[in-house]
């Protein structure tokens, strides 16, 4: 059964930092164990947040890193909109700049030549996930190092939303959504079952706004909130938040950080 450890921190700064420490443990871990890191991205804010220290950090072998998106909008990879360009524009480019650049076929992005069919963009990426994973688990899913997560004010993440027919998704490990209901409406998602085979899932949330979502899912298990059937089958989950996002925790309350 997973553990779940809620950590809180004084503002978003703090939750970088933290966030920073942790990613580069486990990144550590994993190449110590299998010789590479399989990590996920979300967008929003998160690729700013997990970054922001983690990407000058000298000691994290990023040549030894395979990049993939738990979710990924079906726009041009230069779009405003693209997850890919945002974890370009915070992680990315700064390596190169650094000259420790992630190898450009171990960043998994969508085939944007593609985007007019969501479902050969999830077709092209699984494709692309099968390329690294193939071989490599004994499941019948990818097991992710780790997932990196988001979530909505109504409890989505990934491109999981609140009563969508992918919440039932049992098989498939990427999927198309024509019709999501937060802009751009054609995306690809990973699926739940992938989320919940990944050693490790750390949600990323801060703001006050997002204090009562936090507390349907940690404390009340609301399960109209997709973010509450985040619960790896071996892995354990995270949460990094800030102070305003934890505020009013009671039954999952923030311990402290430790690696």
């Amino acid at each position: 059964m997973s553990l779940t450890k809620v950590y809180s921190f004084e503002d978003n700064d703090k939750v970088s930092q933290a966030l920073g420490q942790f990613i580069a443990h486990a990144s550590a871990e994993a190449i110590a164990r299998n010789g590479r890191f399989t990590v996920a991205f979300s967008g929003g804010s998160l690729p700013a947040t997990a970054c922001k220290y983690l990407r000058d950090n000298p000691q994290v072998d990023f040549s030894k890193w395979y990049v993939f998106f738990a979710d990924e909008r079906c726009v041009p990879l230069d779009s405003d909109e693209s997850n890919f360009r945002l974890v370009r524009e915070q992680l990315l480019d700064h390596l190169v700049q650094q000259k420790r650049s992630i190898p450009a076929d171990q960043v998994m992005v969508i085939n944007d030549e593609l985007i007019a069919s969501p479902e050969d963009v999830a077709q092209d990426y699984l494709d692309k996930m099968q390329s690294v994973f193939a071989g490599s688990t004994k499941t019948k899913f990818p097991q992710f190092d780790l997932v990196l997560l988001g979530i909505g004010p109504d409890g989505h993440t990934c491109s999981l939303f609140p009563g969508h027919a992918l919440l039932e998704e049992r098989n498939s490990w990427v999927a198309s959504i024509e019709d999501s209901p937060k802009e751009p409406p054609r995306r690809i998602t990973l699926t739940m079952p992938v989320v919940n085979h990944a050693d490790k899932v750390a949600f990323v949330v801060a703001g006050a706004g997002k204090s009562k979502t936090v507390r349907a899912i940690l404390d009340e298990k609301d399960v109209h909130m997709p973010a509450t059937f985040v619960k790896p089958v071996k892995g354990d989950v995270y949460w990094f938040l800030d102070d305003a996002a934890a505020k009013g925790l009671a039954e999952n309350k923030p311990t402290e950080f430790k690696l």
